[in-house]
């Protein structure tokens, strides 16, 4: 008899522990340049890192510095448009070299390091002309040096910025959307520091999900408790 009252409790504390775990409160962000490619003039998450992409003539390459959750789902795209022929057009070709477009954003205040100072002319384009063979990683560090890696070749700084650290997690806070879609970092920037005042109408954020969840296991602990002294 106690086995089976114990069962629905066994299974609501399994219940708990996956609402705990899957709770976006709860999930970490990571401070890191993550790496795009265009597709159709849009900006796609790339497939591969820049060391071993090799884009072909005509590409464009996009460097995004940012606090994201989830690296590719919630990674800042660059701010700049996604367009070869806006980047390299005073870049004229050159026979056995290519071209590529590489756009550096390093990003918003609220996401620049403590102790770092966020460079002024971000998004930043450039036309790099390389060897035919040459990786996304060349590219960028024809444009954008000094260029620094961690021992597993993760991109950790772009034109020395920032100057330590490597895709660490860091404490998770709400984060604003980037104050200016059109690329300028100043403006509205101040916004992006300020947390809203009030919440949302209809919202409660992740820990409001999470206490209902709490709540509802809860009751179904103390429903399997009395299922139990019923039976005895």
């Amino acid at each position: 008899m106690r086995r089976r009252a114990l069962t629905p409790l066994v299974l609501a504390f399994g219940v708990l522990l996956t609402l705990v775990a899957s709770s976006p409160a709860l999930a970490a962000s990571y401070r890191y340049w993550s790496f795009w490619e265009a597709s159709g003039g849009q900006w796609q998450y790339a497939t591969q890192g820049p060391s071993t992409a090799r884009p072909a003539d005509g590409s464009v390459l996009g460097f995004r510095f940012s606090v994201s959750r989830d690296a590719a789902a919630e990674a800042a795209k660059p701010r700049a448009a996604a367009d070869f022929a806006a980047v390299c057009a005073g870049t004229p070709a050159a026979e056995g070299r290519k071209r590529i477009a590489v756009v550096v954003d390093f990003g918003v205040p609220a996401d620049t390091p403590a102790g770092d100072a966020l460079p002024q002319d971000t998004p930043r384009p450039a036309c790099a002309q390389v060897a035919p063979d040459a990786t996304a990683a060349e590219a960028l560090a024809q444009v954008a040096k000094p260029l620094r890696y961690n021992s597993a070749a993760l991109l950790c700084a772009v034109s020395g910025f920032p100057k330590q650290g490597c895709g660490e997690p860091i404490e998770d806070t709400a984060r604003q959307p980037d104050p200016d879609p059109s690329g300028n970092p100043s403006a509205g920037a101040s916004a992006s520091r300020k947390p809203s005042a009030e919440p949302k109408a209809g919202g409660g954020g992740p820990l409001t999900s999470l206490l209902a969840g709490v709540a509802a296991v809860a009751a179904l602990a103390a429903a399997a408790v009395w299922q139990s002294r019923r039976r005895r």
